[in-house]
């Protein structure tokens, strides 16, 4: 835990704020990470790409964020943020500290709280504005299935989206699988579990099927087998999109 306090973050010199919060963070949950492996694939020289995640529970949208921050010397890797979580003040604030790209397209709830939607409305629609992003040199993180997936053992079919944003850039995208080592395939992941991640070399976007150019739907299967190799999670092309009916033992 020394280390959170002794390792040098010059990307954020200049942002104390951010910087003593980052570190705060860490030391409060540094127990939920148990390691990261592969972060030779996400080293700041190597901006920019795009990182693909599964997500299987809330803490992941805050701490991973967090923890990259810390690993890369306080460069960001910029994730997709579900605007619902800036409706929770102490929340919003560790959120914003890692300057996220906000997404405005579900509903709140309770659903009074949709009248202050568009306040969090950003200039360009959220696809738009990680591609602004990657082509400014900056890295992008998302998590494809869209949705919190407590399913221990398998993977929703999730959005090609990032195969989209990595074909129209012409970034890598990496592959990174979230793994709970604590929990079994019995009952559902939940928010206390600890974390461990896994990071996959690049995938090129030109390079989904040798000899012939990629597609959104190719470039997301091999995304998505990537990252079900990573999580220990199955994916199947017919996967459903939304949660699964999964009942624990």
């Amino acid at each position: 835990m020394r280390e959170i306090w002794r390792r040098p973050l010059p990307h954020l010199e200049g942002q104390a704020g951010t910087r003593y919060l980052c570190r705060i963070l860490l030391t409060v949950f540094h127990r939920r990470a148990l390691g990261f492996e592969g972060l030779e694939h996400i080293q700041a020289d190597q901006d920019p790409f795009v990182l693909a995640l599964n997500h299987s529970q809330r803490p992941e949208a805050v701490l991973i964020p967090a923890w990259l921050c810390f690993h890369r010397g306080g460069r960001m890797v910029h994730f997709l943020a579900d605007w619902n979580f800036l409706l929770v003040p102490g929340l919003a604030a560790v959120i914003r500290r890692h300057d996220p790209i906000v997404v405005v397209r579900k509903d709140a709830r309770p659903r009074f709280l949709n009248r202050f939607k568009d306040r969090f409305r950003g200039t360009r629609l959220p696809f738009e504005e990680a591609g602004h992003r990657l082509r400014g040199g900056r890295s992008v993180g998302i998590f494809p299935e869209a949705t919190v997936n407590r399913d221990p053992g398998h993977l929703l079919r999730g959005q090609s989206g990032v195969a989209r944003l990595a074909l129209e850039t012409g970034v890598s995208v990496v592959p990174g699988g979230v793994r709970f080592p604590t929990a079994n395939r019995a009952r559902f992941i939940s928010d206390s579990d600890p974390f461990r991640v896994r990071l996959g070399p690049p995938i090129q976007p030109g390079l989904a099927v040798p000899g012939r150019p990629s597609d959104a739907s190719t470039l997301h299967a091999q995304i998505m087998g990537a990252i079900s190799t990573l999580s220990g999670k199955e994916w199947q092309p017919d996967a459903r999109r939304t949660k699964h009916a999964f009942t624990p033992a």
